[in-house]
């Protein structure tokens, strides 16, 4: 295989460039956050928002980008994207990084400067998108319109990001708006509609389950500072979500891999909002502080088990394997739930005063060990399409 070649198949098909900048800004973005946060490196920003950013917009977003760019056609029954097009936005996408983690460590402009880039980038992208679903021939459009929406809220969030970095106070809103109604939503709007799809489910869903989580994410958006609001509409999600999941009959427990990770990604999302609701009232009753318990469930137990799922099948399929998970691949999906667990464990360290903040370490050194062994493991596939 030649190296003119090797490099045309990298960029033949947008899941890989995407996925591979979504991995590496995985690794990166954590180690520069982790150094701030035990103060051997000093940030231009805030640490709050340098993590919330980071992995919105330069892990998260990579990752779906990858995903969509290559899906998205498919849903609407249109054409497929253009390379001149995808490798574009790949090309800003990864330039806006270096920018990012170069200017958080030494030039708030710069830092300002990146921020412009992604947000550019996030318009072309989106206006693809919207073009796609404007023109594709697919009779019902309902899911790739509501995946429409959380891009535009994520574009949203991305203008509150740069408007508080110039001095409005939008930071809560910025980082809930971009959580809440772009990842989680994106990323349950994408798993309602593919994992029946995966799993053979043909049970119907509820009509109204898009908007009825829409309106109540909104709300919880909304109603942040509020934490009686916040428990409400936490338990309000959890049991509702729990209900319409069960309601699909989906195999759980006769599933091979590439499809249990999804079942348990699914899974997690009401499991992330019942616990997020005992643990605002914990906190509301007994003045505990929990550290963003239920938010680190919901990125790591539902959105990180979805795309790792997601990713594997995606990056399998489209090399013409077989979506078919080897014993690494699938000892990836269990390590994802110890990632999940130790950041929990943090979380209650801090809140009950258990003086283990030796967690913190090993909770991101497992996050790290994660997406370096699912980048060795698949890095071959991405760039030469194969692997050993």
């Amino acid at each position: 295989m030649n190296t003119t070649h090797k490099q045309s198949y990298f960029l033949s098909q947008p899941h890989q460039p995407f996925f591979i900048l979504g991995l590496a800004n995985a690794i990166i973005m954590m180690l520069v956050f982790a150094l701030s946060y035990k103060g051997i490196v000093s940030l231009e920003i805030a640490s709050v928002t340098f993590h919330a950013y980071s992995l919105l917009f330069t892990v998260f977003s990579n990752l779906f980008l990858g995903f969509l760019f290559t899906t998205f056609p498919r849903f609407c029954q249109t054409q497929v994207i253009e390379r001149a097009f995808y490798t574009k936005i790949f090309y800003a996408n990864s330039f806006a990084s270096l920018l990012f983690i170069f200017g958080s460590m030494t030039s708030h402009t710069v830092v300002l400067l990146a921020m412009a880039v992604l947000f550019i980038s996030q318009i072309y992208a989106i206006k693809q998108l919207t073009h796609i679903f404007s023109t594709g021939q697919a009779q019902d459009k309902t899911d790739p319109f509501w995946i429409l929406v959380a891009h535009y809220f994520g574009l949203l969030s991305s203008l509150l990001f740069f408007l508080f970095e110039l001095g409005v106070e939008l930071q809560m809103l910025a980082i809930n708006t971009g959580f809440y109604m772009y990842i989680i939503f994106l990323t349950f709007s994408v798993a309602q509609r593919m994992i029946p799809f995966f799993s053979h489910s043909y049970e119907p869903k509820s009509q109204n389950l898009i908007i009825i989580v829409f309106a109540l994410l909104l709300a919880k958006t909304i109603l942040s500072s509020f934490t009686l609001a916040q428990i409400v509409i936490d338990m309000i999600l959890a049991l509702y979500l729990l209900r319409e999941f069960m309601s699909w009959k989906l195999p759980l427990f006769s599933s091979p891999a590439i499809l249990w990770v999804l079942h348990l990604g699914l899974f997690w999302l009401p499991m992330a909002f019942f616990i997020s609701a005992l643990a605002h009232t914990l906190e509301f009753f007994f003045a505990l502080d929990f550290y963003f318990l239920g938010i680190h469930l919901l990125a790591l137990g539902f959105v990180t088990t979805i795309l790792v799922g997601f990713g594997t099948r995606v990056i399998l399929g489209h090399s013409g394997q077989s979506p078919h998970a080897d014993a690494l691949a699938t000892k990836i999906f269990w390590f994802v739930q110890v990632v999940v667990l130790l950041r929990a464990l943090y979380s209650l360290n801090l809140a009950f005063g258990w003086g283990a903040d030796f967690l913190f370490d090993i909770s991101l050194s497992a996050w790290l060990l994660l997406f370096i062994i699912w980048a060795a493991r698949y890095l071959k596939v991405l760039v030469f399409g194969y692997q050993q």
